[in-house]
């Protein structure tokens, strides 16, 4: 004798607010986003280049990271992060040198001018996340109620 399969899960059903909301929060990222390329554009970096020295200059309790910690950052493989790490090298907006602990790994920080440039785009950036956050809060509130 066979046990019966289990009762599916009772779903939430979405309504029309729901689609509503979902359009309008990835609508809200994509101006986002677009405004985001366009800052690094106007700054002489691809999205990809200002991605990179955001997560370096953000990475949580140091100013550097590994090949491997920067690719996970990126969601990218290591070797397309190693591409990307050389043109910023080449422009001078990164250094490698031996890892403090390991001296086998290398460890990518900004050089000043890449620090400089990021701390203008960051402003911007951080300008434009505070005239969002109404029109985010009121989507956020939405979603809870």
């Amino acid at each position: 004798m066979s046990t019966p399969p289990p009762a599916p899960e009772r779903v939430d059903p979405l309504e029309k607010a729901d689609y509503e909301l979902l359009a309008e929060f990835r609508h809200v990222l994509r101006r986002f986003l677009s405004f985001s390329e366009d800052a690094a554009a106007v700054a002489g970096l691809t999205a990809q280049q200002h991605q990179a020295l955001l997560a370096i200059k953000g990475y949580p309790g140091r100013d550097h990271v590994t090949v491997g910690e920067l690719a996970e950052r990126l969601c990218v493989r290591p070797h397309s992060a190693v591409g990307l790490i050389d043109r910023l090298e080449g422009n001078g907006w990164v250094r490698r040198a031996p890892g403090p602990e390991d001296r086998r790994q290398v460890v990518i920080s900004l050089t000043p001018a890449a620090e400089e440039l990021l701390a203008g785009l960051s402003r911007v950036h951080r300008d434009e996340i505070r005239r969002l956050s109404p029109l985010l809060r009121t989507l956020f509130d939405r979603l809870e109620g």
